[in-house]
């Protein structure tokens, strides 16, 4: 259900789900309001449309301008400063590719826009969207109507800019009290008489949603700047595949879960689809919640599975939504195919970095562990019968605990069998909320991830061994 809520000035943060209008007062501009419309995570959909504000343009009078950083500096995953008014929106809530966001351990930063000309502005809107908590938005919006000239150089320092002739229109601040988890938001700062003034430059100054948590740099999906005279804007479109009328929605066996199908480009998958994949996502989905818990964490309540004709290996995943690659599938029916987007449904419950308890931050998640559990729970939970991840003698070789994929995930199921049965939670859990390192290993079973690593070794070639003795043939002697 949408909750949509308005924010204002930054008086502290407003009860969740608060309807508040027109709150932003400033001692300048007595009219001038901050609206802010917020999609929880589960009920968000391409397209960006709120109950109030109005939805992304792609012609509005940021389309043209010229969007400079200022001060901090991108994330290495962030798309450029002209996704923010290309008039192209992600299509999914985890897209790092389609958004804009400073880099993480970092505060935030600047953004100039530069409109070319002296606009008279009707509203300012921002647009956010991802899952957890890189979407609150947090800034002050400043305009000026002069080139900035030396001020730049002040603003790269910090300087407050309203001490270099620039004039302070808004302060945005969308958190709550809850810290809002996450979901599509939509910001509109504009003036109750119709105009927020004639400018040409424009200053976001933006703050990192929370300062216990380095990784919270907001996803910026586009900056929309409404001149007052202009008409009707034409809407944008989504990065990637828009919304369709073909997606077919069921529940998951326990019902608390829902997950969308669509095999509109591949109706020869069809039948396959709904008869056999159909009643294993609905049986494993709820089992890989229960399989893959950590405190204060709540599993996508929705998700989705979609076949691509032209998608090119297996499949992938990214926040809620998995992607398979027909042509793979076609080939792997009778074999490999449900079981590879079992292992994409725990990506879809994996969410690591989702949720973080305060506290020391440490790396992000080893990617061996990221694919090597979900492939634990595949080979071993859901399908052991395969024998997938079994490691051939002529493997032996170059196998790595830390290989990903399968290999990992023989290893992960050799600690297992050997030192603690849990291990997949625990590992999970510090995973998740990015307390991970590899003292865990030490605390959980005594031994080093490294001294594991060699002793899994050693046991999987006396393993070889045993079983080349085992196949050798008894040749009786012959007689004398």
């Amino acid at each position: 259900m949408r909750s949509p809520f308005s924010s204002a000035t930054r008086l502290g943060p407003l009860p969740f789900g608060a309807l508040v209008f027109a709150l932003c007062a400033l001692a300048s501009r007595a009219d001038v309001q901050v609206i802010v419309d917020h999609i929880p995570a589960d009920d968000a959909e391409p397209g960006f449309k709120f109950p109030r504000v109005p939805p992304p343009s792609a012609s509005d009078a940021a389309t043209k301008a010229a969007f400079t950083l200022v001060r901090g500096r991108a994330d290495a995953n962030s798309a450029g400063l002209d996704v923010l008014h290309d008039g192209k929106l992600p299509s999914e809530s985890d897209q790092p590719a389609a958004n804009f966001f400073f880099a993480d351990r970092t505060p935030g930063g600047r953004l100039l826009v530069d409109l070319g000309d002296a606009v008279d502005l009707r509203q300012v809107n921002t647009y956010s969207w991802h899952p957890g908590s890189r979407s609150p938005q947090v800034y002050e919006l400043y305009a000026r109507a002069s080139p900035p000239g030396d001020s730049l150089d002040q603003l790269k320092q910090g300087a407050d800019p309203e001490k270099s002739g620039w004039r302070l229109l808004a302060r945005v601040d969308t958190r709550t009290e809850t810290g809002l988890s996450g979901g599509q938001l939509g910001v509109s700062v504009s003036d109750s008489a119709g105009g927020l003034g004639k400018f040409q430059y424009l200053l976001f100054d933006i703050s990192r949603a929370k300062d216990s948590d380095p990784f919270g740099n907001t996803f910026f999906a586009e900056i929309d700047v409404v001149d007052r005279n202009s008409h009707a804007a034409e809407i944008p479109a989504t990065s990637g595949v828009s919304s369709n009328p073909n997606w077919e929605t069921f529940p998951t066996a326990d019902e608390k879960y829902q997950f969308s199908l669509d095999v509109s480009e591949t109706p020869d998958l069809s039948d396959w689809a709904r008869r056999q994949l159909v009643p294993a996502v609905k049986e494993w989905y709820p089992k890989l919640v229960k399989l893959l818990p950590s405190e204060g964490f709540e599993a996508p309540r929705k998700f989705s599975i979609q076949f691509i004709k032209d998608k090119e290996g297996v499949a992938d995943t990214s926040g809620a939504r998995i992607r398979c690659a027909a042509d793979w599938t076609r080939q792997n029916l009778k074999g490999e195919a449900i079981g590879s987007i079992v292992h994409e449904m725990a990506h879809v419950v994996q969410q690591y970095g989702a949720s973080r308890r305060p506290g020391p931050l440490r790396a992000r998640s080893p990617g061996w562990l990221t694919e090597g559990i979900p492939d634990y729970i595949r080979w071993y939970l859901y399908e052991p019968q395969s024998h997938g991840a079994e490691i051939a003698k002529s493997e032996l070789p170059r196998a790595r605990y830390d290989a990903s994929y399968r290999t990992s995930a023989n290893f992960l199921n050799w600690v297992i069998e050997r030192y603690d049965k849990d291990l997949i939670r625990q590992l999970n859990a510090a995973l998740r909320d990015r307390s991970y390192s590899d003292d865990l290993w030490v605390q959980l079973t005594g031994h080093s991830v490294q001294d594991l690593g060699r002793e899994w070794k050693t046991a999987l070639e006396k393993e070889s061994e045993a079983r080349a003795g085992a196949a050798e043939p008894n040749v009786a002697p012959a007689p004398r």
